[in-house]
C-alpha cells in the first residue's frame, strides 16, 4: 500500500468516529441545500439551464483548440503575455521564471484552485518566495500550514476558537470570539501584503474565447485587490475554463453562485483582458496568462471520461456528498 493512501485511510477511520468533526462539517453546510433551492427556483426552468449550460460546454470542450487560439490571440493583441504549460512542472517553471525575471520577492494570491493541482506554493517557497493567501479561508489555512479543506469554503472546518488561536499564534493578535474583529486582524496583515507585492497572482473561473478576457467571481473583493496593486499579473487557468461568447456568462455566473454558495450572484464579478491600457488608472503594468494542459488533452481524447471537462469548480458536489458531510476534507 502506498504512503498516501495508507495515510488516506488512516484519516478517514480516525475522523469517521470524531463526532465534534462531523458536527462542524454538517452544521456548516445543514442550510446549504435550502438556499441553494430557493436561489435555484429564482430560475425561470433550472433543468433548461443546466441542459443549455451542458451544450455550451460540450461546444467549448469539443473545438477546444479553436477557442484556446481565440482566446489567446485576443489577450495577446492587447498586450498580455500567453504561456502554454503541458504539464504542472512546465507551468510551475513558467511562473518561477517570470518571477525570477522580474526580480520579485513577495507574491499576493487570491483563490486558485488549479495552483493547488501543481503544488505551486511549496515549488515558490522551496525557491525563497513569500508567497501569501489573500482568500481569507486561505490565509487561514496556510497559516496553519494546512491545504485548503473544501473548494469554496478552505476553512469551514475550523471554530471561531482555532481561528483566533492561530491569529494569535502566527500574527501576534489578541484572542477574540467575534467573527468580525477575527476579519479585522485578517484585512491589517493582509492590506500591508498588497501594498508591498511585486507580483499579484490569481486564477479564474472562466475564460472567454469571443473577448479574449479572464472572468473571476468572489465575495471578498481580494482578487480585485491582487490584480489592481502590484506591477505585474500572473493567472493560471486550466484549458477547459474556456467559454466560447460573452453572453454565455449570463448563464454561468448565476449558476456558479447559487450551487456554489446559494447566493443569487457572487459579490464581485471581475474580467481582465490585458496589462493596463493608455488612459486607464490601475492595473499591472505587465500580465502573464499560464494555460494548463497537465493531461487534460487525454480526458478529452478519451470519450468516456470527456465531460470530467466540463466541471465548473462549484463545489456542489462536495456540499450534498454524505462522504464529505461525515469525514470532511
Amino acid at each position: 500500500m502506498s504512503a498516501p493512501a495508507h495515510e488516506f485511510k488512516f484519516q478517514a477511520a480516525r475522523l469517521t468516529s470524531d463526532l465534534r468533526h462531523r458536527n462542524l462539517i454538517q452544521t456548516a453546510l445543514s442550510n446549504y441545500e435550502a438556499v441553494r433551492d430557493r436561489n435555484r427556483a429564482a430560475f425561470q426552468d433550472w433543468q433548461a439551464a443546466r441542459q443549455a449550460a451542458a451544450e455550451t460546454k460540450w461546444e467549448a470542450i469539443n473545438h477546444l483548440d479553436d477557442y484556446l487560439t481565440q482566446f489567446a490571440s485576443r489577450l495577446e493583441a492587447r498586450g498580455a503575455k500567453v504561456h502554454w504549460a503541458s504539464t504542472g512542472e512546465q507551468a510551475r517553471q513558467t511562473i518561477l521564471g517570470i518571477i525570477r525575471d522580474k526580480q520579485a520577492r513577495s507574491i499576493v494570491k487570491s483563490k486558485a484552485m488549479t495552483s493547488e493541482e501543481i503544488h505551486l506554493n511549496e515549488a515558490l517557497a522551496d525557491a525563497g518566495f513569500e508567497v501569501v493567501e489573500s482568500d481569507l479561508g486561505e490565509f487561514i489555512v496556510q497559516l496553519r500550514k494546512e491545504t485548503p479543506y473544501h473548494i469554496v469554503f478552505p476553512a469551514m472546518h475550523l471554530t471561531r476558537g482555532e481561528i483566533s488561536e492561530v491569529f494569535a499564534r502566527e500574527l501576534g493578535s489578541a484572542p477574540t470570539q467575534n467573527p468580525e474583529d477575527l476579519t479585522m486582524i485578517a484585512r491589517r496583515v493582509l492590506r500591508q501584503k498588497y501594498v508591498r507585492a511585486d507580483i499579484g497572482f490569481t486564477g479564474a473561473n472562466f475564460a472567454i474565447a469571443e473577448t479574449g478576457m479572464i472572468s473571476i467571481t468572489e465575495n471578498e473583493g481580494n482578487a480585485r485587490l491582487t490584480a489592481a496593486l502590484p506591477k505585474v499579473m500572473v493567472t493560471l487557468l486550466g484549458i477547459e475554463k474556456i467559454l466560447p461568447r460573452f453572453e454565455d456568462l449570463a448563464l454561468f455566473l448565476p449558476m456558479l453562485a447559487t450551487i456554489g454558495t446559494g447566493q443569487p450572484l457572487t459579490c464581485y464579478n471581475s474580467f481582465y483582458g490585458g496589462p493596463r491600457q493608455p488612459g486607464e488608472s490601475d492595473g499591472p503594468e505587465e500580465y502573464h496568462v499560464v494555460l494548463l494542459d497537465n493531461r487534460r488533452t487525454e480526458l478529452l481524447a478519451d470519450a468516456e471520461q470527456r465531460d470530467t471537462l466540463h466541471c465548473i469548480r462549484c463545489g456542489g458536489c462536495l456540499n450534498v456528498c454524505p462522504i464529505f458531510r461525515n469525514i470532511g476534507g
